[in-house]
């Protein structure tokens, strides 16, 4: 079932005009500029190179830290050292030379551990591999059970759009940012009380306004 609603960023729905000295983030910075930049670099390096394995499980073991008790966060250590001195290894050298043949980029960031380590493994999948126990660990199915599925469809291209959940529970938000108001698009399951999320959001939204203009929170 799918649920549009735009959001209003003003207080408890009281409409407020912008201040005087108010800039949108528009007037300072170009998007288009931005995409000038980004283009001139990629001719420059026509392949970003895939991260080193040993950098994406030291970014996934401090994403898991703060979610493991000492004995799962040391039960993992030792899977994830077991899978990049292992099976891990062969696998992100046939990922390098399909890379080379593809011409496929990676992350620039360094936020990309996950897709990393997902390209990973469905690799030994294609390949017909036994699943590699770091794959099994609950704690990897854990941190890779996305209950909120987000991105953002800010263009004057698009007039609607949407995610659907990834998990059972969970939600797809596709929303919207412009100078002066904001909006969402969200599904859920059947089972899941979307009209309650909506709610809370719009909510949590006054809260920020509020913050912003310096009330206190009620």
């Amino acid at each position: 079932k799918d649920y549009h609603s735009h959001l209003s960023p003003h207080p408890r729905g009281e409409k407020k005009t912008p201040q005087k000295n108010f800039s949108p983030l528009s007037h300072h910075f170009l998007p288009t500029l931005f995409l000038v930049f980004l283009m001139k670099h990629c001719f420059h390096i026509s392949l970003l190179p895939i991260p080193e394995l040993e950098d994406s499980i030291k970014r996934y073991m401090a994403a898991q830290k703060p979610l493991l008790g000492d004995s799962e966060y040391r039960n993992t250590e030792k899977l994830a050292k077991a899978f990049k001195n292992g099976i891990g290894k062969e696998l992100h050298r046939n990922l390098i030379e399909l890379d080379k043949k593809n011409f496929h980029t990676s992350y620039v960031t360094g936020q990309g551990f996950d897709r990393h380590l997902f390209a990973l493994r469905y690799l030994a999948e294609s390949r017909g591999d036994p699943m590699p126990e770091f794959y099994q660990d609950p704690a990897y199915q854990y941190i890779n059970y996305n209950i909120l599925s987000t991105s953002t469809l800010n263009s004057p291209s698009v007039f609607l759009g949407g995610f659907g959940p990834l998990v059972p529970d969970g939600f797809g938000i596709g929303y919207n940012i412009y100078d002066y108001w904001l909006g969402c698009n969200i599904t859920s399951y059947v089972e899941r009380d979307l009209d309650k999320f909506l709610l809370d959001l719009e909510g949590s939204l006054n809260d920020f306004f509020d913050v912003f203009q310096g009330r206190s929170l009620k």
